[in-house]
């Protein structure tokens, strides 16, 4: 049976026809694109799980410490005078003429100036009693001097306390290492086994390889502080002050991360 169309429906259809050409093909490109898109967000995915793989091996994070002692080979000594009057110029006068007399004392000792350095300088009035007027003034002035010759150091605290005679006050001695470069580098060195030997130990318990160092941090004190000590004045009536150097530690302490797996 022959169909005969108007124009107006064949206009119709052609256009209802093509329509339908056009989703089809835009359904087409969207099945094709997706697995493409899905592919670019799996490999995204699949560099994420490298990193992840990578990091997800795991880490050990472990401290390690290295000690190492040396003998201190130089001496800080802390000391100064004190005195009293009625007035200050007087007590401010007397105070100078005695902290003088320790300086020449230590520099004729062998103490370089650069060596010697005022460390204070206080002036505070006297009371009696309850009284509000004061009675009398005391000045005191401190120095510090680095005596960098042990087997010397008792004869020159010996001669600076007996330079400034009842004014001499000592606060305290400190002995110290002049140098400690070569100490903190075989204390790194002992840091470094230390940890290396720990995270080995973990890593055998938990049946891993250990693998590179991810990252390493000092957590230590590089300078060792001195130990200050009372030292009484009236040890100075001796030919020489004995001096005792003993021993110093030096320790380093580092934070080790590794890579295992």
């Amino acid at each position: 049976m022959i169909v005969y169309t108007k124009p107006l429906y064949r206009a119709v259809m052609i256009g209802i026809v093509s329509a339908a050409l056009l989703i089809g093909s835009f359904l087409l490109g969207s099945a094709q694109s997706g697995p493409a898109a899905s592919g670019s967000t799996a490999g995204g995915h699949s560099a994420g799980f490298v990193l992840t793989s990578s990091g997800g091996g795991g880490k050990i994070t472990v401290t390690g410490t290295g000690t190492v002692t040396g003998t201190p080979d130089q001496l800080v000594l802390s000391m100064g005078v004190q005195t009293s009057a009625s007035s200050v110029s007087t007590a401010l006068a007397n105070a100078n003429a005695a902290a003088r007399a320790v300086t020449r004392a230590l520099k004729s000792g062998g103490v370089q100036a650069a060596d010697i350095q005022t460390a204070g300088l206080s002036i505070s009035p006297s009371y009696r009693g309850s009284g509000q007027a004061p009675v009398g003034y005391q000045v005191s002035e401190q120095l510090t001097a680095t005596l960098r010759n042990l087997a010397k150091a008792g004869s020159q605290i010996q001669a600076a306390a007996t330079a400034g005679g009842n004014a001499t006050t000592v606060d305290g001695v400190s002995l110290n290492l002049a140098d400690t470069s070569g100490l903190l580098a075989q204390a790194r060195t002992n840091a470094v086994r230390d940890a290396q030997a720990k995270a080995s130990q973990f890593a055998r318990a938990l049946h891993q390889p250990l693998d590179g160092v991810i990252s390493i941090s000092d957590q230590s004190q590089t300078t060792p502080f001195p130990e200050f000590t009372g030292f009484a004045a009236a040890r100075a009536s001796a030919p020489s002050v004995p001096i005792s150097p003993g021993k110093q530690q030096v320790s380093v302490q580092i934070t080790v991360v590794y890579a295992i797996g």
